[in-house]
Parts: C-alpha cells; structure tokens; sequence
C-alpha cells in the first residue's frame, strides 16, 4: 500500500528527495518548480512515510498527506465566457492543486444561458475520462436546478458548486453540493469562500475514499502508479513531450499524451510485473486532442 504525499522544500538538493522515494520503492507522480520553490507529489510505501518526512525537515522542506495525488478532476463551466471561467472556476482548479489533484479546465460549446444551455456526447465522454467532476455552475437557485441536463447520465461521480443553499436531493445526477461558490467577479480570497473551497475539498476527499475503497473489492492487475513508470522508463518519446505530466495517473488508469494513431502499439507493448499492457488493460483513443488513454482491467476481470 501507497500513502500520497506532497513535499515542499527548495530546488536546491531536492535530488536527495527523489533519490530517497525511487530507494524505497515510491514514485514521483508530479514535480512543479517554480524559480527556486520545488513542489513534488510522491507516492511511497506506507511503512516509509517517516523516513521521508525525516529527510524533508532535514533539507528544510515540509510534508503533508495529498489524498488527491494520483487521480485527474475534471472542472466543468458552463462556457468559456467570461461570467462563467475566469474566477470561481479557475480559483476552484487551482486550490485543488493544492492538494494535489490534477486538474482540467473544461468549457462547454453551448452552455451560455439557462434556456439554451446544452451538452454533447463528445463532451460526456471527454468528462467521463476523470475520475470526478465539479461543475462550476451559476448564483441563481433555479439557474442551477434547471441545467442538471448537463450531467445527466455521466459516469464518474458528480460534484455541483453554486451559491444558494440547495439540497443535493433537489440536483438530480449530482453526488454532492457545495454552497458559496457561485458567480464572484474576483479572485476568491475572503474568508467565506476559502471556507467553501475548504468544504469542496473535504467533500472531493470523501467521495475520492469511498471509490478507492470500491475498488479495494476488485482492484486493477497492478496499480496505475506503477504503469505510469513503466510507461515512463520504456517509451523514449515521453522524454519529448513538452506539456506538464507527460504521463497522467488516474484510479483506474494513466493518459499518455501521446497520439493514439502513432504510439498506441507502443504502449500496449509496454511490459509491467511481466506482464503486457495491452492484454491487461484498453487502450483507446482520448477525446483530448488524441491523446492515448489505458484503462486498467480489474483482477476478476481475467481468469
């Protein structure tokens, strides 16, 4: 078992951090520098946690646990407009970095206005790629109980975010709501919406758990950590992908981006515990500009 952790220290030294969680059998998912701040998501065995938090006080870092580590979250807004994206939305993206999810952004082509907003199956699909949702919705009570068209039938659990008071019951489709996180024009920085977002991360964390305890009872052949570093060591065009994360952990599966039409073979042929990835797993094509996805098969799965 793996216990997700985020260290924070400087740039300076960090290779004995790195060094460290490869000697004990841990992984790096994600690794954010910025000029001489470092920031790394870790996932290391659970009987190791101090030995890691020992070295962090050493180089003057500081470690947390990162429940979010490891998984992608999509963040839904109902346009790209501006009364819709650049604030509630964009602060909810970055405050869920915070605690290390990977995030993205997620506009919808026709969502502007309660009476004509809509979804399309392509859309559905891109979203269902993550292992959660949040739509950021509008201010209005009934602006929000009339869009649950929007994430009708969507797969992967469904976070609501307004800000009227509503009971979830009221919001067909959603898994939760939280209030206080309606249409602001500015950065939410007041007391009252960090609360809201501190709510919205306690309610992601809880709803994360029970899925990872789901799939506890039928886990995949071997852990998405794992693939992403086979994926990693073995494919040499990863080491040319300019985009943040090359390579994504999911729950149940890694994006690769890398285009499907080109490196799909490739990365069935990846080899993971002896095994190949290609007859433990689907790999298919991402709806996110072609990007490769592998979706990990489950132990029951083959006999």
């Amino acid at each position: 078992m793996y216990e997700t952790l985020t260290y924070t220290g400087g740039i300076h030294k960090h290779e004995e951090m790195t060094e460290l969680i490869e000697d004990l059998g841990g992984f790096v998912l994600q690794e954010n520098v910025s000029q001489m701040d470092l920031v790394l998501n870790l996932a290391v065995p659970i009987e190791d946690v101090d030995r890691v938090k020992e070295l962090a006080k050493e180089l003057l870092g500081t470690v947390k646990v990162a429940p979010m580590a490891g998984t992608e979250i999509a963040i839904v807004s109902p346009t790209l407009a501006r009364q819709h994206l650049p604030h509630s939305a964009c602060d909810i993206s970055e405050y869920l970095r915070r605690y290390g999810a990977k995030d993205n952004m997620i506009g919808l082509s026709r969502g502007a206005g309660k009476g004509i907003s809509r979804i399309s199956e392509d859309e559905k699909k891109l979203i269902e790629e993550h292992d959660l949702a949040v739509f950021a919705l509008g201010s209005f009570r009934e602006c929000i109980t009339n869009k649950t068209h929007l994430f009708e039938g969507i797969e992967i659990p469904v976070i609501v975010t307004g800000a009227p008071e509503i009971d979830v019951e009221d919001i067909p489709g959603a898994d939760a709501y939280v209030s206080g996180l309606g249409r602001i024009p500015r950065r939410l920085k007041r007391g009252e919406n960090i609360r809201a977002l501190k709510k919205l991360v306690e309610v992601v964390e809880d709803i994360l758990d029970k899925r990872r305890r789901e799939m506890a009872d039928d886990p995949p052949i071997v852990p998405s950590i794992l693939v992403k570093s086979e994926i990693e060591n073995q494919i040499p065009a990863i080491k040319e992908v300019y985009s943040p994360l090359p390579v994504v952990s999911q729950l149940r599966g890694v994006r690769v981006k890398l285009k499907y039409d080109d490196y799909h073979k490739e990365i069935e042929d990846v080899i993971v515990n002896d095994r190949r990835l290609g007859d433990i797993s689907e790999v298919v094509k991402s709806k996110m500009y072609d990007y490769t996805l592998v979706k990990l098969l489950s132990e029951t799965s083959i006999i």
